[in-house]
């Protein structure tokens, strides 16, 4: 196998560099034939990529630990989903998986390249550039096929404990779904840029590409958060940490993309920003792979420290020159064509959205590199921690989420006043009715400015939701009229009718819910007490009491817990079982947290050891009200996003029910042809 896997690796890179090289000869000489050529060789680097990821995923089932990244990564005893996850658990496996990741997207670009043949092969060939680096890393600078010199040992170090839990086999994929999937509307961007492309095609072509790589990314970002929150033990789910930090930069910028397009579509406008906007997406993106594998940073989601930094500087420098380079040749072919009319307007929200967004990304990307700034300048560290990030970024948020509720009441150009009072009045009165009811509840905003923010973020949270559902409403409310179903039919008709723009509103409606999750945040409680047989803990409304604790064995790892009976109010709702485990492969211990998660709060057990004079359980308890939400509310973003992915149906195609319903109130009001073709 291993043998197999550096053969077919080094021929893909030989593919990939001829697809670059006779795909840009082949635009530059217009020949259609050598163009093809290229195309070709892209989808067979696919092929060979994808026989050297089969041929790691083999080793490691196959407990090949003459490869010394199996070695390294896997062991006899380690579960076969751990085993198969072990393709992106270390450093050169994750390159193989990310390299096989836009091998794939790439050939999906290729086999549709009909869809405009010109620009596709110019995103092909750029495609086809990245490829060469990531393959020219993997065969030169991290092989993943690297032998063991000497004797092979009978059995390998193990997978790190942390990573052997279920959301891990899922979670690297997203995001580096994510992270790889912007490659696509960066290379079309910059392909329209070079050929000085007419209009906003490319933009539609990409669209969907774009909002695929946001869902992956989004969705990988939020598995990590639940990872933390279940796996490290600590009671909280983003700690600011460098690595999340970089998934969270091209987020931030890909989310303004999506929203300042619109823009560019529906206006002409802002077509230099948005190219600016996935150009510095992309470059975030890959700067986030730097970030975890150059050593730059400390982190528990980094990789190991490794000389491979300084490929990425060079790459980072390339793609920056070659950005700019075209973007000063041919500006003159993106300039606007219209100007922002009135500060009350459609646009103008998006233009607010977009600088907020970039302020919270320049924010965080300063606190995550100042220790690195600080040390190069004054050789000695500073370290910036949760209290910055939060600081800057929580009042940023709020504006954000105020934004939310605003952007959908106002029309493009200009809006009128009264539109805005009409539409505005009755969120904003929720809105305060709800702050009124949170202060009169014994929430007190006055005495702690985490408890204000709070207070803020639920409020604007219920004037959001008010206005999203006032969008359903009132478009649900014209189809009713129109084909006399129900209203709550109507409201599913409109979606239909134009699932990117409700969609759009459901995605709004997702980010809310995870607003009230972490609108929780200040009334969190922990309490740490050693706790032997009838042993009891309080904790806000919960009394908990030790039952017994105990050990067990396994092949993979040894275990010890404690049975927690859950008492409220005097009566017993729930056992709990915080676990900590030793993994015999590695030598290294990992926690099993016991959670009782409910809409209004987490009860979380942390087993964190055990006291050496006494050998009783020691338990971490936390109580986090609203965290439930956040779970919730990623999963109405991902329904909002595939419904925004679907194509809007046609305004005359009705449903046979919809259709018999149109007919009968036409009929009862004497009207023809109502819903019809």
């Amino acid at each position: 196998m291993p043998q197999i896997g550096s053969f077919t690796l080094l021929l893909a890179l030989a593919l990939a560099a001829y697809s670059f090289l006779a795909g840009v000869l082949a635009l530059f000489r217009k020949d259609d034939r050598l163009g093809e050529t290229a195309r070709r060789a892209g989808i067979a680097s696919w092929a060979a990529v994808t026989i050297a990821g089969i041929a790691l995923v083999m080793a490691a089932l196959g407990n090949d630990f003459s490869v010394a990244y199996i070695l390294h990564h896997s062991n006899r005893d380690l579960p076969i989903a751990y085993k198969f996850a072990a393709l992106w658990s270390g450093q050169e496996g994750s390159l193989l998986f990310w390299a096989w990741l836009l091998s794939s997207y790439a050939l999906v670009l290729r086999l549709r390249y009909k869809v405009d043949p010109q620009l596709t092969a110019y995103a092909s060939a750029i495609i086809a550039a990245v490829q060469v680096f990531f393959l020219l890393l993997i065969n030169f600078a991290a092989n993943p096929f690297g032998l063991v010199s000497g004797q092979i040992p009978a059995d390998g170090n193990g997978l790190n404990p942390l990573l052997q839990y279920p959301e891990m086999v899922i979670h690297p994929p997203m995001l580096y779904l994510g992270y790889v999937g912007v490659t696509v509307p960066f290379a079309f961007a910059l392909g329209a840029l070079i050929m000085k492309y007419p209009g906003e095609k490319w933009i539609h072509i990409t669209r969907r590409w774009t909002m695929v790589a946001w869902l992956f990314l989004t969705c990988g970002i939020f598995l990590g958060a639940h990872w933390a929150y279940a796996v490290l033990g600590w009671g909280g789910y983003w700690g600011w940490d460098p690595v999340e930090n970089a998934s969270l930069l091209p987020w931030l910028t890909m989310t303004a993309f999506l929203h300042s397009v619109m823009m560019q579509e529906k206006r002409g406008m802002m077509k230099m920003w948005n190219m600016w906007l996935i150009f510095t997406t992309f470059l975030l993106a890959v700067f986030g792979t730097f970030l975890t594998r150059s050593g730059v940073v400390s982190s528990v989601h980094a990789f190991a420290q490794s000389s491979i930094g300084t490929w990425f500087v060079w790459f980072l420098a390339i793609i920056f020159a070659t950005c700019v380079f075209f973007f000063v040749r041919n500006r003159e072919t993106l300039k606007s064509e219209h100007r922002l009319e009135s500060l009350v307007s459609r646009e103008s929200s998006f233009l607010f959205n977009n600088l907020v967004l970039l302020v919270s990304c320049f924010a965080v990307l300063w606190g995550t590199l100042f220790p690195v700034l600080s040390e190069w300048v004054t050789g000695s560290k500073v370290t910036v921690g949760p209290p910055f990030f939060n600081r800057v970024n929580v009042p940023i948020g709020i504006f954000l989420v105020l934004l939310t509720g605003i952007g959908p009441l106002l029309a493009w150009r200009q809006t009128s006043f009264d539109r805005v009072k009409r539409n505005f009045v009755w969120p904003t009165a929720l809105a305060v009715l709800t702050a009124i009811v949170l202060i009169a509840g014994g929430m007190k905003p006055w005495e702690d400015s985490a408890y204000f923010y709070s207070l803020v973020a639920i409020s604007l949270s219920v004037l959001v939701t008010a206005t999203v559902f006032g969008e359903f409403w009132r478009g649900g409310r014209v189809i009713a009229r129109q084909t006399g179903v129900n209203i709550l039919e109507g409201m599913v008709v409109i979606t239909r009718r134009n699932t990117r723009r409700y969609g759009g509103y459901l995605v709004h409606f997702g980010v809310i819910l995870i607003v009230i999750g972490f609108a929780g945040l200040p009334f969190n409680q922990d309490k740490e007490q050693e706790m032997g047989f009838g042993d009891k803990m309080q904790i806000a409304q919960f009394t908990l009491v030790c039952q017994s604790y105990t050990q067990d064995d396994k092949p993979n790892y040894s275990s010890e817990w404690a049975v927690i009976d859950v008492y409220k109010h005097g009566k017993m709702i729930d056992t709990m079982y915080p676990e900590r485990r030793f993994y015999k492969a590695s030598e290294q211990t990992s926690t099993i947290v016991a959670n009782r998660s409910r809409p209004n709060g987490d009860l979380y057990l942390v087993y964190t050891g055990r006291n050496q004079d006494t050998g009783r359980p020691i338990i971490k308890a936390h109580f986090n009200p609203l965290v439930m939400w956040i779970w919730i509310g990623v999963i109405v973003v991902v329904i909002g996003t595939l419904i925004a992915l679907f194509p809007n149906m046609k305004p005359g195609k009705l449903t046979a029910k919809e259709q018999d319903r149109a007919e009968s109130e036409a009929a009862r009001r004497g009207v023809v042809g109502v819903g019809g073709d």
